[in-house]
């Protein structure tokens, strides 16, 4: 085991997938897969306060939707379980209590009335203040029968009081802190519960953890966990600090300000593959000038030495660039897959899904842009004559009467209503009556229209509104010109 590279994503099921997590997923993936490695899922979800319900059907299903599946994990199992940090707990208290016995850590019964009193009593002084050691010299006798009283207590790590705790980071390099400056943590709360710090350590251990890929805002905490190593005498991991994903310079990308999880941007109609690509991309850099990455492509390609110590910055104007170049990569068929849901809210989906494609797909950059761009079709908006006018074309709204004439009876006899029959009458008229195809293609697309910019021409229009719809519009037209 110890010749196999093993990370784990270890989330909290508090919600949705946050754009920070799913980064952070992807790498200790990433890496697993690159080294051939194991990749492990983790539950945390001894913060009971924040626990979410169906939280973590959310991270199955979002890990398995974009491929990263797991070698090890609460639903599959595996040698070091269980994997879900609850149904773990009990191994937690005995870890604590060999670290009691060896001088690392220590009972403490005060309350939260004597820690506020001490510490309101050190900062009228202007001290910094921390846990005092108040409890590390008990007698052995007065902690069993305090204990015994039920008194409730919790274990603090016993923190030396002079020297330097440190660890060396792969990104950041060494990174050393005082211990005077360090505080004796809590390992065991009051509940008989891990704290987050603690249970983190031991799992690591326990699960055979070779690397710990996490974000840079642990690098404080850090030289805490590696004091407990070698308290406990145990190899410690390789550590890999992620900067964090900012939404400007100064700020962090926020679950609080919204647009943070997966799940939104699913919702807003990007595609998974251009999240995760983009994701991907946010802190790490190929070495090259590729810009687009399948999963399997990323597992070969990422290497730690592209990872950046800058914040990365979250740019939604690139993500939907880069959605719109995997809009564009797609089959038809696949194309129409995705749309249908947005067809169906634009009331169009009864309308032909070939053309809907032919003149969708180059220009949709997000699904959801879909239902606003083909309104027209669904309903014709308010316009007035001067949208007839049109310098390019050559078109007024007198040229417009006079081109609407000609169009209505000769579409009015046409048997079979195909891109074919359409597209010859149109243009014969042209041909006959010596305009221009624009001049003859611009009124007829207004009146079936009713707006200037539209998807796809006069005659992908006429298709898909039907026979009997583009006359009605195509005369409403006529009559609107006088």
């Amino acid at each position: 085991m110890a010749n196999t590279v093993r990370t784990r994503f270890a989330p909290s099921p508090t919600g949705f997938m946050h754009l920070g997590n799913l980064r952070s997923a992807l790498y200790t993936y990433l890496y697993a897969r690159k080294h051939g490695g194991k990749f492990i899922l983790r539950i945390e979800d001894t913060d009971v306060k924040r626990y979410v319900e169906g939280a973590v059907d959310v991270i199955y299903n979002t890990l398995n939707a974009i491929g990263m599946h797991w070698d090890e994990g609460p639903d599959i199992g595996g040698e070091f379980g269980p994997y879900v940090q609850s149904e773990r707990k009990d191994m937690y208290l005995p870890y604590a209590k060999q670290l009691v016995e060896a001088g690392k850590a220590y009972y403490c019964f005060c309350t939260e009335e004597e820690l506020n009193e001490r510490r309101s009593a050190a900062e009228a002084e202007g001290k910094h203040w921390k846990y005092d050691k108040h409890c590390m010299n008990l007698p052995k006798e007065e902690i069993e029968r305090r204990i015994a009283a039920g008194e409730p207590y919790v274990i603090r790590q016993n923190v030396p009081l002079s020297g330097e705790a440190g660890f060396d980071d792969v990104l950041y390099g060494h990174i050393a802190v005082d211990c005077a400056d360090l505080d004796d943590m809590i390992l065991i709360k009051a509940d008989g519960m891990p704290t987050y710090n603690f249970a983190n350590v031991i799992d690591d251990h326990t699960m055979g953890i070779t690397h710990v890929m996490r974000g840079n805002e642990y690098l404080a905490s850090t030289p805490k966990y590696n004091l407990l190593y070698e308290a406990f005498g145990w190899e410690k991991p390789t550590y890999i600090h992620m900067t964090p994903i900012m939404r400007d310079a100064q700020h962090k990308l926020s679950k609080r300000d919204g647009d943070a999880y997966f799940e939104d941007y699913l919702n807003k109609g990007y595609l998974k593959e251009a999240i995760v690509n983009y994701v991907a991309l946010l802190g790490w850099n190929p070495g090259d000038e590729r810009e687009f990455f399948t999963l399997k492509e990323l597992e070969e390609a990422f290497d730690v030495t592209g990872m950046s110590k800058s914040p990365a910055i979250f740019d939604p104007a690139k993500l939907t660039w880069m959605n719109a170049e995997y809009v564009r990569r797609l089959t038809p068929e696949q194309f129409t897959e995705y749309a249908k849901p947005y067809y169906e809210q634009a009331g169009i989906g009864h309308m032909n899904t070939e053309i809907l494609a032919k003149i969708l797909q180059p220009r949709t950059e997000i699904f959801t842009q879909i239902p606003e761009v083909v309104g027209f079709l669904r309903e014709l908006p308010e316009y007035d004559a001067e949208l007839f006018t049109n310098k390019k074309s050559k078109t007024n709204p007198e040229v417009a009467a006079h081109v609407l004439d000609l169009a209505i009876p000769a579409l009015e006899e046409l048997i079979c209503w195909d891109e074919t029959n359409v597209h010859d009458t149109l243009l014969g008229i042209a041909e006959k009556e010596g305009l221009k195809n624009g001049t003859m293609l611009w009124p007829v697309r207004i009146a079936m229209a009713g707006q200037q910019v539209t998807p796809g021409g006069a005659i992908e229009i006429a298709l898909l509104l039907g026979k009997d719809e583009a006359l009605a519009r195509l005369k409403a037209g006529r009559a609107k010109l006088g």
